[in-house]
């Protein structure tokens, strides 16, 4: 499957021409064969707002976790509370992302990451305001993935149910690791759970170097708006140049 836009609604129109219904983590047994979406948001907020563009004018609806806990986007910000509100004003859910690596003096320890998550849930809910009710991880060490760990309140998108009861398609690192448009369209399995990433999804086919590459350029003009925003007259000291890099 390509990773552009295209390509991604190829894959939504392949999975209703082959009886799937679109479901979420809460109503998928309401359909005979369902296909969860779901996104993580690892670099880019920007990009998921325009991938949540894309599903909302296909009439589609998933879920977005969003980390507190990265280097790339502050979810505490006016500017990204305004992005999530967004995403979640078109119908899609908002969910936690997390890194258990943030915590490296509790990793691999189930009850203390237990109680890690409980906190990043609780900190997520009040940001925007409603209960947030799935996590998923972000570079989980094999005891924590194979924990099967379970929230009151919370779905676990690694549990048991939809990590091994469903046919588990994942797109990491721009690569599907198996022939995920030959599975869609055969249409044998009947629950489907399929992560993208937003990030490497554009207008037109463009490779993961250039992906990177443009995303470090745009990163510098953006801290040079956030600059301007907190600096008096910015501009009279330093001018940004588009070919600064």
């Amino acid at each position: 499957m390509r990773f552009t836009v295209d390509g991604y609604v190829e894959m939504l129109d392949a999975l209703r021409e082959s009886g799937y219904g679109i479901a979420d983590y809460s109503c998928w047994d309401e359909y005979e064969k369902c296909a969860i979406l779901r996104h993580d948001v690892d670099f880019d907020m920007y990009q998921a707002l325009s991938m949540a563009k894309v599903e909302c004018k296909q009439g589609v609806k998933s879920t977005y976790f969003v980390l507190l806990t990265s280097d790339f986007y502050n979810i505490h910000s006016a500017a990204n509370r305004r992005l999530l509100n967004e995403i979640r004003g078109m119908g899609h859910t908002i969910g936690l992302h997390f890194d258990e690596t943030a915590y490296p003096e509790d990793a691999g320890n189930v009850e203390k990451v237990v109680q890690d998550i409980k906190k990043e849930l609780l900190t997520l809910s009040d940001v925007l305001g409603v209960p947030v009710e799935a996590f998923s991880y972000h570079r989980p060490t094999k005891a924590i993935l194979d924990a099967d760990i379970r929230i009151q309140g919370a779905v676990n998108s690694y549990g048991e149910l939809f990590f091994r009861r469903f046919k588990y398609l994942s797109d990491s690192r721009m690569h599907w690791r198996e022939p995920a448009g030959d599975i869609i369209c055969e249409g044998i399995y009947p629950r489907l759970h399929i992560l993208t990433h937003p990030f490497w999804y554009h207008d037109k086919e463009t490779e993961m170097r250039e992906i990177l590459s443009g995303f470090l350029d745009r990163a510098g003009k953006d801290r040079y708006n956030s600059l301007k925003d907190n600096f008096t007259n910015l501009g009279d000291v330093l001018e940004w140049r588009d070919d600064r890099l």
